[in-house]
């Protein structure tokens, strides 16, 4: 195991400046003059392993974890994406970012990756389990490959990566932080994305009952259960024709949806030692969703079939159009 090597943060006018101003609450979101709420360097000499790191959240997360000095690894199964990605990351925060190439579904394949990781820098600490899948449909609809994937990606990847990352940091008695992206119909339910429900209600799960059984190794378990933050991804399978989005919007009490940033924020003090007792909790982060409206899918029972034809077809060319770019 290599230590990882000492590196200076490159600071930013945002991080520099103090007296951020208060962040609006309403649709209309104001920037805040620091855009990161913790202090430069925080996660110096840590080592951090985010799966699902190439786009979306994964890659929001990795972002800030890097920008606080954090040592950081994306693993993606697609090489040109977590390849892009990792470039991208370094653009920004004028740190190194580890590529790793990898199916969470695979326990070889997150083995090969961790021990790449760990004979370039060391053990993770800090690990971000964000890899998923999802899309909509009756659940009438569903074969059982469709529903297996989905479980597969969801809680087979998060469980392959807990084991494999858990039981280095267990042996080597470094401690860590788990911090699992679930979801919040993981604990009201949705129609029409039940495998992502079962599979996110088991993500959840994890998170407290590890909290409870590995605390005596240091490791820490936490959650961050997410409503909709628009990321392209999740989107052009979730809403592929658009036709829901604005109504989403509008049913969130705070008239808009999440941002990556925001979410990313909150990740960092989560998985930071300003939480270190912070254990089997999982955050809610919806703008009020749920306790305005549990379920957020359940509006789809209004659709029609002739509309669900529509939209399958549309997931479909959006997943023909995705694996061409493979």
């Amino acid at each position: 195991m290599r230590t990882p090597p000492t590196r200076m943060l490159r600071p930013t006018p945002s991080i520099m400046r103090t007296g951020a101003r208060c962040l609006s609450t309403g649709a209309t979101r104001q920037t805040p003059v620091l855009q990161t709420m913790l202090p430069a360097g925080c996660f110096e000499g840590k080592v951090a392993f985010v799966t699902g790191g190439g786009t979306g959240l994964g890659k929001g997360i990795a972002t800030k974890l890097s920008e606080l000095g954090a040592t950081v690894a994306i693993m993606s199964r697609k090489r040109g994406v977590v390849d892009v990605a990792a470039k991208e990351i370094e653009e920004i925060t004028g740190n190194k970012v580890i590529a790793l190439q990898g199916d969470v579904r695979e326990a070889d394949q997150v083995k090969l990756a961790l021990d790449e990781l760990d004979e370039r820098v060391g053990i993770p600490t800090i690990v971000v389990n964000n890899a998923a899948g999802n899309f909509i449909s009756p659940f009438e609809r569903l074969n059982s490959k469709g529903f297996g994937t989905i479980v597969d990606i969801v809680l087979k990847g998060t469980a392959n990566v807990t084991l494999d990352a858990g039981k280095r940091m267990i042996q080597a008695e470094t401690g860590g932080v788990f911090l699992n992206i679930t979801t919040t119909y993981a604990e009201t339910g949705s129609g029409y994305v039940v495998p992502s429900a079962a599979a996110k209600a088991g993500v959840s799960a994890m998170v407290k009952s590890l909290g409870a059984e590995w605390g005596k190794y240091g490791i820490r378990f936490v959650g961050i259960a997410p409503g909709p933050i628009k990321t392209k991804g999740a989107f052009d399978r979730l809403d592929p024709s658009g036709a829901f989005t604005e109504v989403m919007r509008k049913n969130n009490p705070l008239g808009r949806f999440g941002e990556v940033d925001e979410l990313a924020n909150l990740a960092s003090y989560l998985t930071s030692d300003y939480a270190s007792w912070l254990n089997g909790e999982i955050i809610r982060f919806d703008g009020g969703e749920t306790v305005s409206n549990a379920g957020e899918f359940n509006m789809f029972s209004a659709v029609t079939q002739d509309k669900w034809d529509d939209l399958e077809r549309a997931i479909r060319e959006s997943n023909d159009k995705s694996k061409k770019t493979k």
